[in-house]
């Protein structure tokens, strides 16, 4: 049984800036001891099409920044949806729901913490006519502690990539886990997050390299074990919607899951894991029939390269350190960033392309093939072959050029190039400590090498990442984000979301997201550009 209670809104208290009010909307706010945060609407001066109509802010529970509205109306109508922001039309969220019915349910999101936020429902009839906007006030809590401080130095908004910035946050007060994703918009408020405190499932959430969108608009994810730990819920794949709502899950028997899971074009996984009771480890990747839930393929990758080589690296348990894969649809191979053992691509069938690493120290793989054959050549900027021995060892970088090191997040761009994040850590074997987003291109046929852009070294010490961290190259409009996931620089710690022009690396955006407390001094694995509600839903 509801106990309710009345507030007005009057007119004058409302910033109507985009639609006609066609009514003043007068709230009951019902509590109940089974259900304490639904809130029933029961509206006075309504639209008169509008027969029931309910709110119910964060459903799922995990959703703070979320909130469904559920319509019924007297005749089938299309809905749009705006959250009114606070730094102008810019700042709204807008979202037209385009299924002509008379029970609509509204996902809201793009709300603001601890405010009191305006959502607007504009509808139209089946000739698409105007009926008429109703609005709905919202009620957020305070973000919870844990969540980032959120500098903006930089965003020129006319000239950056639509949409706002995902973040596969780690940084976190207290408790490492669960960890909690968030969406923050380019004026440096968060405008959706989940936290899985209370979550049976997800309570105990390491997501490693974090959430992605799926082609379908959901988020995946692998849930990875924290140092160690032994969750009932790791080792699984995990697709959800934006409230958190498991949608579904593939498990991977016999394997661990850690870092990445990609999604091919088919809509396979790739995968890379640990395989269970072997003696090393982060050396496998498989990959998972997403209608079948069957595993189709494995990479052993003691076979195909050397687990004996030592030079970036002493630990023979974790010779390798798989921290990302991604798929080349135009020979059905896959690209393997190894942290210690540099870029690898290879064919379907677990055979080497190419290497792209410092030649320093490569002999022979599992199988006993010669890895030397694989190391590809590096060109200057006229073409011409960089020959000399302590460039192409790593020891010294060329003007033109320089390897990779320790680098994450391997892209393949349109044009066949290739992104990656170069950390830069023990770089030249010494440690020149920074950071870059760095695009090469390959000639698979000649082995060659050349590197075509760079952006992060001008920056030195305050984007240098030793670990994790992010490149997107923006096919939208051939902008570069660049992610810095793990600084520490004069005393602070911080992540560095930056977006540049690929042609004139002019800064369009950039954001400092400083957490109250890193984790091992990490406050983001990744970044990504997208929008907040994904254009496949």
């Amino acid at each position: 049984m509801y106990i309710s209670t009345m507030k007005s809104i009057r007119l004058s208290d409302l910033p109507f800036r985009h639609h006609l009010l066609l009514a003043v909307m007068v709230l009951f706010i019902s509590c109940s001891t089974d259900d304490p945060d639904r809130i029933i609407i029961i509206n006075d001066s309504v639209l008169s099409f509008i027969l029931e109509d309910e709110v119910q802010p964060n459903p799922s529970g995990y959703a703070p920044l979320s909130a469904k509205i559920l319509v019924e109306t007297s005749e089938n109508t299309r809905v749009t949806m705006r959250v009114l922001g606070k730094n102008g039309a810019k700042s709204d969220v807008v979202k037209a729901f385009d299924t002509l019915a008379q029970n609509h349910e509204i996902a809201v999101h793009g709300l603001y913490a601890n405010t009191n936020n305006l959502v607007e429902l504009t509808f139209y009839n089946a000739s698409n006519t105007l009926m008429g906007t109703q609005q709905y006030q919202i009620q957020t809590a305070e973000l919870i502690t844990d969540m980032p401080l959120i500098n903006i130095e930089q965003a020129k908004q006319d000239k950056m990539a639509p949409g706002m910035t995902l973040v596969s946050y780690f940084g976190h007060a207290g408790n490492a886990l669960p960890q909690r994703p968030f969406i923050f918009d380019s004026y440096g408020d968060i405008r959706w997050y989940l936290d899985f405190s209370a979550s049976p499932t997800f309570g105990q959430l390491f997501y490693d390299d974090g959430m992605e969108r799926l082609a379908n608009g959901n988020f995946y994810f692998g849930f990875g074990n924290f140092l160690g730990g032994d969750s009932p819920n790791a080792n699984i794949i995990y697709e959800i919607d934006m409230f958190g709502t498991i949608l579904n899950s593939w498990d991977m028997p016999g394997y661990g899951f850690h870092h990445e899971v990609h999604e091919k074009p088919n809509g396979n996984f790739l995968i890379s894991v640990n395989k269970l009771g072997a003696a090393t480890i982060e050396d496998y990747i498989i990959e998972i029939d997403r209608t079948t839930g069957e595993i189709i393929n494995e990479w052993n990758l003691n076979e195909s390269l050397d687990n004996t080589r030592k030079t970036l690296t002493n630990n023979i348990v974790d010779w390798i350190h798989v921290n990302a894969v991604t798929y080349d649809p135009l020979d059905n191979s896959i690209i393997v960033s190894r942290r210690t053992q540099g870029v690898i691509k290879l064919s379907n069938n677990n055979e080497v392309i190419w290497i792209m690493s410092a030649h320093k120290d490569w002999g022979t793989s599992g199988k006993g093939i010669d890895l030397n054959q694989f190391l590809l050549q590096p060109l200057d900027d006229m073409g011409n072959p960089i020959n000399d021995s302590n460039v192409l060892n790593g020891d010294v970088n060329h003007p033109d050029f320089e390897w990779n090191w320790y680098q994450h997040a391997p892209q393949i761009k349109a044009d066949g190039n290739i992104f990656i994040f170069d950390n830069g850590d023990n770089r030249n074997f010494v440690g020149n400590n920074y950071s870059r987003a760095v695009e090469y291109k390959i000639d698979e046929v000649n082995r060659t090498i050349q590197q075509t852009w760079q952006y992060g070294k001008e920056r030195e010490g305050e984007t240098y990442s030793r670990i994790v961290s992010d490149v997107d190259y923006l096919e939208a409009n051939s902008n570069v984000l660049f992610s810095a996931g793990a600084v520490v620089f004069n005393g602070a710690e911080y992540g560095k979301a930056i977006e540049v022009d690929h042609t004139t690396k002019e800064v369009l955006f950039e954001a400092t997201i400083v957490p109250p407390i890193a984790i091992f001094a990490i406050t983001f694995h990744r970044t990504e550009r997208l929008p907040l509600y994904p254009e496949s839903q």
